[in-house]
């Protein structure tokens, strides 16, 4: 498949049961909220999932969590070395950057700032094609906090069990949230961002949660329920991104306000003349 020749926007819809999405590390980790009580994951946490599913995928990835290093490499900028090789081999920083995006999905796709003491104290950036906006719930959330302690002594030599406090653990008990997303053509021309990598990109999406299991996000906890996929018949879109993205609406149902499941929202498509999304469950 050949560079991206059509723009795409995206939306998915995520929900979460008795979990934590994205824990805010300035609040003791509890999750994300707005002034008005919606719930929030960054897109920096979504962008993390990505990566992770791409390398699940088979793709190479440069910015990889140490819990899933498949290289050996301790930083990025050992990674980038080791790959790379020395940046003063290069003639100049656009060679640098053209061989990071052919070497990297996530590079040529949300691009990345090389600023290493191998970089000859240059910053040399790389503009990705995709951006992901922060997911929002569709309505306030209900965040819980649940005490945790020990059931073991920690130390030898302690008499009896000791009850010393853990500590916290925090956690939505229902949300809904949309997550949206574009891929430009002219970012992509640049970092050569196939047809193929946005087939990749899509699957990801729709498996975004899939071995993405930990305390705070229990198997089964987290689900994508639907992905809206637009494809545009050319580089710069018949639409907005903004636009398409409020064509996806869901509509709360119940008739007390507390949603409980996705079903407890009714999601609509608002017709788009001449443009037709892909329609996928998710994982």
């Amino acid at each position: 498949m050949g560079i991206l020749q059509n723009k795409i926007d995206f939306v998915a819809f995520a929900a979460v049961t008795m979990a934590n999405p994205n824990g805010d590390p300035l609040n003791g980790n509890s999750p994300r909220t707005d002034y008005a009580g919606l719930g929030e994951m960054s897109d920096v946490c979504i962008k993390r999932k990505l990566r992770n599913r791409m390398q699940d995928l088979g793709q190479a990835v440069f910015v990889q969590s140490a819990d899933r290093c498949d290289d050996g490499c301790g930083s990025l900028s050992e990674r980038a070395s080791a790959v790379l090789g020395k940046a003063k081999e290069f003639k100049n920083s656009d060679d640098y950057a053209k061989k990071a995006c052919q070497t990297w999905l996530d590079v040529r796709a949300f691009g990345q700032v090389f600023a290493f003491k191998d970089t000859k104290g240059m910053s040399i950036g790389v503009r990705g094609p995709v951006s992901v906006h922060q997911g929002v719930s569709l309505s306030p959330v209900q965040v819980e906090d649940m005490q945790i302690t020990k059931s073991v002594n920690g130390e030898s030599g302690e008499k009896g069990r000791t009850s010393d406090t853990m500590g916290m653990k925090h956690f939505v008990r229902f949300g809904l949230y949309k997550i949206k997303g574009s891929i430009n053509v002219q970012l992509a021309e640049r970092t050569g961002f196939t047809e193929e990598d946005a087939d990749i990109l899509k699957e990801c999406l729709r498996t975004l949660f899939v071995n993405d299991a930990s305390s705070a996000r229990p198997e089964g906890s987290m689900e994508v329920v639907k992905l809206y996929w637009f494809c545009h018949n050319c580089k710069d879109g018949q639409y907005s991104s903004a636009k398409v993205h409020r064509s996806v609406q869901a509509e709360l149902v119940v008739p007390d306000g507390l949603p409980t499941c996705a079903e407890d929202y009714k999601i609509t498509l608002e017709p788009l003349p001449g443009l037709e999304p892909e329609i996928l469950d998710g994982v």
